[in-house]
């Protein structure tokens, strides 16, 4: 069996390299000719990704190219600290738990570790259409495989191609922007997620070993309201939030150059069908999240693991796909609902003892279903 996959972001070049681990050739396919969509973001990798990347042997430039994130503070609009919660490790230097990087050196760090085991990594192959063992692209070249797995995010073309009438994504109703400042004057929160609910907006923020911070902002808004701001644009926008509150946001935020990335944010709660024949669905292309409750990546690599292991052990791709959507559907739709309940401000981020917990044993075998 040869697999194409399209995308080359996290769940397109973890799904590549858990298939070769399968003994399945797989090429990648990347729309752009560098990095990818949404690539100034940061996030986590919490302890379900760490573990889903360790099935494959593929943790190690993961945690080389980050830094642990420890736990986080809820706090209040008055400034007081409600709740102080630790992530749960299973090793004393904390390689194992949750890892925070930027979007782009995560990317970066996968798509090295897959080129260095001898995965074909083609660039600037815009899907266009697929037909049974052909992937055809924008620039006129195409591709043969024997199954297609789209792993090309939140606008995915294979979910079309799948299911013409499948459902667009849907607004969350709020724009986030996300900024990196090196003033190491501004309040600090080493490998610490400090998170606060102001009265008109969410911000979070974390400070690396050197003392740099990172820092998010969620901002309810319409969809389309703000469309091709600039930096400073981003930037002034998020300050205004926050101004005159007695929170350190403001002050991170106007410590900040012009390293901020903004846009909206969008949600796929439910995909109503995952695959065909020759054709299955990976990542955000299958179920995006809203960011709120960190789990988006780590969501995708699963996803990534579980699907080689179906197609190494069942004896054709439609039944690899349908085991892997029952395996999966369930708790990413979950994920989803529960994201998008913490965005609004409807539920608590709490309890996900059930997301962090789950385990992946790359030994396993996947059994056949009984009729």
């Amino acid at each position: 069996m040869k697999a194409v996959i399209i995308g080359g972001g996290i769940s397109g070049t973890v799904t590549a390299m858990a298939l070769q681990r399968a003994g399945i050739e797989a090429s990648v396919h990347e729309a752009y000719p560098s990095g990818g969509e949404d690539a100034g973001a940061f996030l986590t990798i919490m302890h379900n990704g760490m573990d889903a990347l360790r099935a494959i042997g593929a943790e190690a430039p993961v945690i080389e190219s980050s830094f642990a994130a420890v736990g986080l503070e809820l706090v209040t609009p008055d400034g007081r600290t409600v709740e102080r919660r630790s992530f749960d490790v299973d090793s004393t230097d904390g390689l194992a738990g949750p890892r925070t990087l930027t979007r782009a050196a995560l990317y970066r760090a996968l798509q090295e570790e897959a080129i260095s085991r001898g995965i074909t990594f083609e660039r600037g192959k815009r899907l266009v259409s697929a037909s049974p063992g052909t992937a055809r692209f924008e620039d006129g070249t195409s591709a043969e495989g024997d199954i297609l797995i789209g792993a090309d995010g939140l606008r995915s073309v294979v979910r079309n191609l799948i299911d013409a009438s499948c459902p667009p994504p849907r607004s969350t109703g709020l724009d986030v922007v996300y900024g990196y400042t090196t003033d190491k004057s501004v309040p600090q929160a080493p490998s610490l997620y400090r998170m606060i609910q102001s009265q008109h907006a969410f911000f979070g923020y974390t400070s690396t070993p050197d003392g740099s911070t990172y820092w998010f902002a969620r901002l309810p808004t319409a969809e389309g309201v703000r469309v091709g701001l600039t930096p400073a644009e981003w930037r002034t926008t998020a300050f205004a939030a926050f101004d005159g509150e007695p929170l350190p946001a403001a002050e991170i935020i106007g410590s900040t150059g012009d390293d901020v990335f903004g846009g909206h944010s969008y949600d796929v709660p439910s995909t109503p069908v995952w695959w065909n024949s020759s054709m299955v669905l990976v990542g955000d292309a299958a179920h995006a999240a809203s960011p709120a409750a960190g789990q988006g990546a780590s969501m995708a690599l699963e996803d990534s693991v579980v699907l080689a292991q179906c197609l190494r052990d069942l004896p054709d791709a439609p039944t690899a796909f349908a085991v892997y959507e029952r395996l999966r559907r369930a708790r990413v739709e979950k994920l989803v609902a529960s994201s998008a309940a913490v965005s609004t401000g409807t539920t608590s981020d709490e309890g996900r003892n059930w997301l962090y917990q789950h385990h992946i044993e790359w030994d396993a075998k996947i059994e056949t279903p009984r009729v």
